[in-house]
């Protein structure tokens, strides 16, 4: 189903907008909100890549509102985005000025709403039917002989029993301050514990329901992308019915698709089936239960973490225990309690005894098709859990581009849009893995049980961005460092490659490292070097250690993962983005390096299609940490040679802005010498 709205009236309402909020008309901008426009009325997927300072918010929620006015019955348009950061602009400052902005232009007010996932609202019916009062229960075993601990996750839930009674929205968030996660699930429940409305005697009072009634008589719903994913794959109507799509931050999807449809089993979970389960069947199926995860458990801690490529015979006897355990169990349990205490035990009873069922036999059946062609990659990881050791054995999807196809872009006309859409130059990459377009060396068509659908229709723009790059920013790659070790820290030449950039810019300076390992190591090498400030990540809150950095501009911030995509510090704060090493994937990564085979044994380039793929996503994210207003100056230096000398560099170049680029490294002193002079005597 398309919604047509022309595209003249949507260029006409965002010059309205844009007046109205103090900007100016931004080309790019006007680019991306026809062809929004365009995408919407003919039902063409739309991957836009529009720069940092396009004002691509604008650009797509201009056309969605326009859309959704004019045509109510079609239903909302839902706005998806990764980070809580952006959902918070969205309700909390852009849509509320464009609703006032576009009022008078429209034929009423628009209207918008955020919806979260049903465990983010307090469930009324587990608070005074259910366990929230026996809190001591949903705490860890090591913890019920600490009464301390005990009464303090007691408190909270009085806390948040007492707070039921007067909130209106129920909403975790607008809790000030925060409680545990603990404690938060004695009085919460996921959509597959609710009872329902229909049985429920706080059905017409419900959180959640009057959250998702909201959002149903919205025009613009802004959402996550978990929750997306959950909608769209997991078989449950949790969003409002809709044609029309805008993913935003689109280039973190597949991995939160990925995450969605990752099944898992510990310790941890064994025993809040039991739990949940005890006083619900009888006692040899409580007794095979039991036995089933104690001998799995102790399995998986024996066990060497990593990648399983075939089960042996053990494990395989012990997962079929537990598959079978958690089956007769959920089947004794009665189906028809009668009372609402007993509906809600049961639901969640049957909830964790079916993931644990469902997830042991997946794994089981992923190992039936030949290595090659398996649809699922099972690994075990032993994580730290507090000092000792947590194992988690894993299936996840090889790919998700065949459900994305099927599930998702078969009923919803989509709008892709992020900073970094681009790998390589072109969209190919990232529309593969979505699923829109169908590479034969890639496993998308094998992903599911259902068959594949059609490759969809689309089209991807660029609507570049409103920076000079060439005039605003330098890419120093340090072609005479040796390449970097396996060790993940920092050769000597490499550290005094920092200090000299770091020195040369005072300060002012981003570092991006591959791990915690080597941006702990280059920070204490710093601090014994240098006479400006470095922090490191993890030493304080990540929000904290921003505003630090941001507040001082001889401060230098070191750190990984969440920095690469996380940090908008615009102003002279930021000359510097210093990248240690391609980011490419670890090598005993499970899930890439099982991807990166199964293209591999198709033909295809499986280091340039999953590796090559991967650094030059986050290189584009990191670099694009230098640049965040149109009078922003610097440098993006990456400290690892072979970004100059291997055969897939030019690949990797191609992924980043197109600054002036150079091997020099007096060259770019001098430049932040330059910068770093202009910025202080302002």
């Amino acid at each position: 189903m398309t919604s047509r709205v022309d595209q003249a009236r949507v260029v006409e309402l965002l010059s309205t907008a844009v007046t109205a909020l103090g900007g100016s008309e931004r080309e790019g901008q006007v680019e991306m909100a026809k062809a929004v426009a365009h995408a919407f009325a003919t039902g063409e997927h739309l991957a836009v890549q529009a720069g940092t300072g396009t004002g691509k918010s604008l650009a797509y929620l201009v056309p969605s509102i326009a859309v959704a006015v004019r045509d109510a019955e079609s239903g909302p348009v839902v706005v998806s985005t990764a980070t809580i950061a952006l959902q918070r602009q969205l309700v909390d400052r852009d849509l509320p000025r464009l609703a006032d902005a576009l009022s008078r232009a429209l034929p009423r007010k628009p209207r918008f709403a955020l919806l979260k996932g049903r465990g983010n609202y307090l469930c009324l019916n587990k608070i005074h039917n259910g366990s929230a009062g026996d809190a001591e229960e949903g705490a860890p075993q090591e913890e019920l002989f600490e009464p301390l601990a005990a009464s303090a996750l007691g408190r909270e839930v009085q806390r948040l029993t007492a707070w039921s009674s007067e909130t209106t929205s129920g909403d975790r968030d607008e809790l000030k301050p925060g409680v545990s996660e603990r404690a938060w699930s004695q009085v919460s429940v996921s959509a597959r514990e609710c009872i329902g409305v229909a049985r429920c005697p706080f059905g017409s009072d419900c959180f959640s329901e009057r959250a998702r009634a909201i959002a149903g008589a919205a025009d613009v719903v802004v959402t996550n992308h978990a929750l997306l994913s959950i909608d769209a794959i997991a078989d449950a109507s949790v969003l409002p019915e809709h044609n029309l799509l805008v993913i935003d931050e689109a280039h973190e999807l597949v991995d939160r698709v990925t995450s969605v449809a990752t099944g898992e089993l510990t310790a941890a979970v064994l025993a809040a089936a039991q739990r949940r389960s005890s006083r619900l069947i009888g006692p040899e199926l409580t007794t095979r239960l039991e036995a089933a995860a104690t001998t799995f458990t102790s399995a998986i801690h024996d066990a060497e973490p990593g990648r399983i490529d075939h089960l042996d015979e053990e494990l395989a006897t012990y997962l079929t225990a537990l598959r079978d355990a958690a089956h007769n169990a959920r089947a004794d349990i009665n189906p028809t309690p009668g009372d609402p205490q007993a509906a809600a035990a049961r639901a969640e009873a049957v909830t964790a005894l079916s993931d644990i069922h469902d997830t042991a036999a997946r794994i089981l059946e992923s190992f039936g098709p030949p290595l090659t062609e398996r649809y699922d990659v099972v690994w075990l990881d032993h994580e730290d859990n507090r000092g000792s050791v947590r194992p988690v054995l894993r299936v996840a999807p090889l790919s998700v581009a065949g459900l994305l196809r099927t599930r998702l872009f078969a009923t919803t006309t989509t709008v892709l849009t992020s900073a970094t859409l681009t790998v390589g130059g072109n969209f190919e990459a990232m529309a593969g893995a979505w699923g829109l377009a169908a590479r034969r060396t890639d496993p998308a068509e094998g992903d599911q049980p259902a068959p594949a659908a059609p490759a969809p229709k689309w089209r991807g723009i660029d609507v570049g961005s409103p920076f000079e790059h060439q005039k605003s920013g330098i890419l120093y790659v340090a072609k005479t460092l040796p390449p970097p070790g396996r060790d993940g820290t920092g050769s000597a030449e490499q550290l005094t490659e920092i200090e000299e950039l770091i020195t040369a810019a005072g300060g002012r300076t981003l570092g991006l490292f591959s791990s915690m390992r080597a941006a702990r190591a280059a920070a204490e090498a710093m601090r014994e070097r240098l006479d400006t400030p470095v922090l490191c990540q993890g030493e304080e809150s990540t929000a904290t250690l921003i505003e630090q950095f941001a507040q001082d501009h001889a401060t230098s911030l070191f750190g990984t993962l969440s920095l690469w995509q996380g940090v908008d510090v615009p102003g002279p704060s930021l000359s510097l983005v210093l990248i240690d090493r391609i980011p490419f994937p670890r090598p005993d990564d499970p899930l890439l390096t099982a991807r990166q085979r199964s293209v591999s044994a198709r033909g295809g380039n499986g280091f340039m299609a999953v590796s090559a793929n991967h650094a030059a996503l986050l290189l584009a994210q990191g670099a694009g940490r230098l640049l965040r207003r149109a009078d922003d100056r610097g440098v993006v230096a990456v400290l690892d040679s072979r970004m100059a000398t291997a055969r897939y560099a030019g690949y990797l170049r191609a992924s980043l802005p197109p600054f002036w680029a150079t091997t020099d490294p007096q060259q770019v002193r001098k430049a932040l010498s330059r910068l770093r002079a202009a910025i202080d005597g302002e």
